[in-house]
């Protein structure tokens, strides 16, 4: 008996270390959401405008163009579902397509097509457009901030942390 109590205490300890050890590896979210940010799709708010005013969305995608107009620029984004960290899940079935509005001019080689960004902002009504010879309604978000996602971000959605015994090699060490 007396050995189990001994065992006892430390795994006590152990238990809440090694859970702060896993949450540590899961990144957090880019942007800060409200609980009033909204958590539907894109093609859910074109369906319905009027219900959801000037609220906040965090969405992503891949974006499909770039507009530019003499006072802002527009980046069609085909949008997908985002992980924990806000990335856009691209190997999932689309959720729509939005306009993401932004003041002035954006250059589209910083925004180039088959890219994955993300954005916070405010809904700012729905716009008709076509997407082929489609007709289609587009959200208009009002560009808050936005993220471009490198290749090397997107792939970083395993956590880099691995237990073993024996010898490791590290990934582009020369």
């Amino acid at each position: 008996m007396r050995s189990y109590a001994m065992f006892r205490a430390p795994l006590r300890l152990l238990a809440p270390a090694a859970l702060l050890m896993l949450a540590a590896c899961a990144p957090a979210p880019i942007y800060k959401v409200s609980p009033t940010t909204l958590t539907v799709p894109p093609q859910q708010v074109a369906d319905a405008p009027e219900r959801y005013g000037n609220a906040e969305v965090v969405w992503g995608g891949r974006i499909i163009a770039v507009n530019n107009y003499p006072d802002r620029s527009e980046i069609e984004v085909l949008a997908y579902p985002l992980d924990g960290s806000q990335r856009p899940l691209g190997a999932q079935p689309a959720s729509g397509r939005f306009l993401a509005v932004m003041p002035g001019y954006v250059e589209r080689y910083d925004y180039p097509e088959g890219h994955f960004m993300t954005l916070i902002g405010h809904l700012n009504g729905t716009r008709a457009g076509k997407v082929g010879d489609h007709d289609y309604v587009f959200p208009l978000v009002q560009v808050g901030q936005a993220h471009l996602w490198t290749p090397d971000e997107l792939q970083s959605r395993k956590p880099d942390v691995h237990f073993g015994i024996g010898i490791g090699v590290i990934k582009g060490w020369r």
